[in-house]
């Protein structure tokens, strides 16, 4: 091998391992979610053993499902340094229009209605990305905007009406109660859809170019990535996921009306950055999401079964968010300090070896390389 192409490979394992220490570091980030979720299971199992009975194990999984589905398009908006405030309204929205067919139509197959819930929730989806990637409006104005938007729209259309559990065909109320060894099936059938969505993410080029998108958008546009189109489809998707997961707020709960999904938003993003997805963009996973959405939903059926007063969960939301915004920046920060003081000093003119950093103001001209140009 030549002088002339040892710097570069030098350089790109430089790269290789300051990439492999930033996935080490964010990995104990999400270990250590599951670390926090098995021992505050153990601690309120030691106070009220009830706490791990199969019916409560089963509610909590249905109620998670949920909010992983709405993690994981969430996650894709985060990671790029962006935020979906919308995704409550889209999932009341889509709960009640996805209902109504079903009284309206009676015999209607459950896959159309979830069709219908799904472009429901693209439409939304795709307004958002719109206004974001086209008209470069922050995405925090835009999608609050929107929360309002489809409530308001969604309070016009069912004004004091409502679904009722009479109306709704058996196979639909049974979704969340259907299982197989004891675990519901929408809770395999959403563990599968995050692990394709996390694969997706880790794997695929468009789904690496979110997190290059998010780490530093000006670079991303720079190296020639098509930002826009990747965050429109960003939002679509966030938003095509949170209509899906109204169909099944709606095969959930026994009425469905105009305050279907309130609040939603802010225990998703709650659970998207207590999972380890960076609120600044560029890190995180789709896997990590999904434990923070579990882990939310266990201190909610916790504080139940304690006899606690769940006016508390959205105070514990808030604190853990609060928290991982903190963990994250002191994280990010310490990284970047590693990462920095790893880096081989500047290298002897000629040669391919790190040399010892030099003084100030007794820097050479580099020597020509192999090919006769200056390096």
């Amino acid at each position: 091998m030549s002088a002339a192409t040892l710097p570069g490979s030098s350089e790109q394992v430089d790269r290789a391992r300051e990439t492999g220490l930033a996935e080490r570091v964010f990995r104990v980030r999400e270990s250590g979610i599951v670390a926090v979720l098995i021992i505050f299971v153990a601690v309120t199992t030691a106070i009220r053993p009830r706490f791990l009975d199969a019916s409560n194990i089963q509610f909590v999984l249905v109620d998670t499902a949920t909010f992983a589905l709405l993690a994981l398009g969430e996650t894709m908006v985060v990671i790029s340094r962006n935020v979906d405030l919308s995704v409550g309204s889209v999932v009341g929205l889509s709960a009640y229009l996805s209902a109504k067919l079903f009284a309206d139509h009676p015999g209607i197959p459950i896959p159309v209605v979830f069709l219908a819930g799904l472009g429901i929730g693209l439409a939304c989806g795709v307004a958002n990305g719109v206004m974001v990637a086209v008209g470069r409006v922050p995405s925090l104005v835009v999608t609050l905007a929107t929360l309002y938007i489809i409530r308001g729209i969604d309070i016009l259309i069912v004004g004091g009406n409502e679904v009722d559990a009479s109306s709704l065909p058996n196979a639909f109320i049974n979704i969340p109660k259907d299982t197989i060894g004891g675990i519901p099936d929408i809770a395999i059938a959403v563990a599968v859809v995050v692990a394709v969505g996390a694969y997706y993410l880790r794997t695929y080029r468009s789904g690496r170019d979110l997190y290059a998108i998010g780490s530093n958008p000006d670079a991303a546009r720079l190296a020639g990535l098509p930002v826009g189109r990747r965050l429109l489809v960003a939002f679509a998707v966030s938003g095509a996921i949170a209509g899906v997961a109204g169909v099944l707020w709606g095969s959930q709960y026994p009425t469905i009306n105009s305050t279907a999904g309130t609040g939603y938003e802010l225990q998703v993003v709650s659970a998207v950055v207590v999972g380890g997805v960076a609120i600044f963009g560029g890190s995180g996973s789709a896997a990590g999401a999904a434990i923070g959405a579990l882990l939310l939903t266990t201190i909610n059926s916790a504080l139940y079964v304690l006899g606690i007063s769940s006016f508390w969960d959205q105070a514990i939301w808030g604190f853990l968010l609060l928290v991982a915004i903190a963990l994250d920046q002191t994280i990010t920060e310490r990284l970047t300090a590693a990462l920095r003081s790893r880096k081989p000093g500047t290298r002897k003119p000629g040669a391919g070896k790190p040399g010892k950093p030099e003084k100030p103001g007794t820097s050479q001209p580099s020597a020509p390389s192999s090919t006769g140009t200056a390096s």
